[in-house]
């Protein structure tokens, strides 16, 4: 029962609409959506897609992130406090074994690479998870910092979980978010599209607007749940969502699960650490279309496909 209704684009590999449709699970794009996909066709669509394999963020970039997590950046920490101390090289073993990227320090260049296999054991887990929550009927909040991308994942989540009974959750509507940026603090909206929350720049409302604002930061996360505790709504049992959303939450101590990247270790330690559930490695800037099996593998593996 729903209460309340950028990054630069990577480099892709140019195909025939009706190919990159096939890719995402449907041969027809005007057709009715594919059924979900089996364990080798979803395996086939990581690598086609680039969501798993060879990846589009870098090595360079990777390192660096790992660099700034290690000296307690808050650009990458994301909200995480943790307890234990994570050096550089214990960052790096880390990604190796939950992400897949090369262990090797030496290593610099190129592009970064997930281990299919380990997205796939992660999407089960993320699947169990969503199915435990449908099945106790919890309430539920969903959030993005990255809509452009991910928006369309989060809102079938979202409409199914819907649809099983649960609440989810739209607390802190239209609130203010001062963020820090590289430009300095800017102050953003938060709104939510189809139950998925993100902010926007103040002068963007309405629909039809562009989708949303790029953010990591865990802020918009403790003002929706903040505004969820002083009444506004139950506060969540799960949130789903990426970045922020799931660092602030697993922090505060409520039970968090989402996808991340090669470049994101904040949620790959909060997971190490117990902070969050489930961490799914994974290419988050990919095409919007190419999440759509993703959503319809949960979904069945969670029991919860309409």
């Amino acid at each position: 029962m729903l209460t309340s209704g950028a990054p630069t684009e990577p480099p892709t590999t140019t195909t025939a609409p009706t190919a990159r449709a096939a890719l995402a699970g449907r041969a027809d794009p005007a057709g009715p959506p594919a059924p979900p996909p089996t364990v080798d066709a979803l395996r086939a669509h990581l690598l086609a897609a680039g969501l798993a394999g060879a990846v589009a963020t870098s090595r360079e970039r990777s390192l660096r992130s790992y660099r700034l997590f290690a000296a307690g950046d808050p650009r990458v920490t994301l909200g995480v406090d943790p307890d234990g101390r994570w050096r550089e090289r214990d960052v790096l073993r880390l990604m190796a074994e939950r992400c897949g990227v090369s262990g090797d320090p030496e290593h610099r260049t190129g592009p970064d690479v997930i281990d299919p296999e380990l997205t796939l054991r992660a999407l089960d887990a993320f699947a169990e998870r969503l199915g435990a929550a449908a099945a106790r009927g919890a309430p539920v909040l969903f959030g993005t910092g990255h809509p452009h991308r991910l928006l369309g994942f989060y809102a079938g989540l979202a409409d199914a979980m819907s649809a099983a009974g649960c609440l989810v959750i739209t607390p802190a509507q239209g609130r203010c978010v001062d963020i820090t940026t590289r430009f300095g603090v800017r102050t953003y909206n938060l709104d939510y599209v189809r139950g998925v929350a993100l902010v926007r720049k103040p002068q963007v409302e309405g629909a039809g607007c562009e989708p949303g604002a790029h953010t990591h930061s865990p802020l918009p996360v403790r003002v929706a749940l903040g505004a969820a505790a002083e009444g506004e709504g139950p506060l969540p049992e799960l949130v789903v969502g990426d970045h922020g959303w799931v660092c602030g939450a697993g922090q505060l101590g409520i039970e968090a699960i989402g996808p991340a990247d090669t470049d994101d270790p904040a949620l790959f330690v909060g997971e190490a650490e117990g902070r969050v559930s489930v961490v799914v490695p994974l290419d988050d800037a990919v095409r919007s279309d190419d999440y759509s099996p993703l959503t319809r593998y949960v979904l069945n593996r969670a029991c919860l496909s309409q």
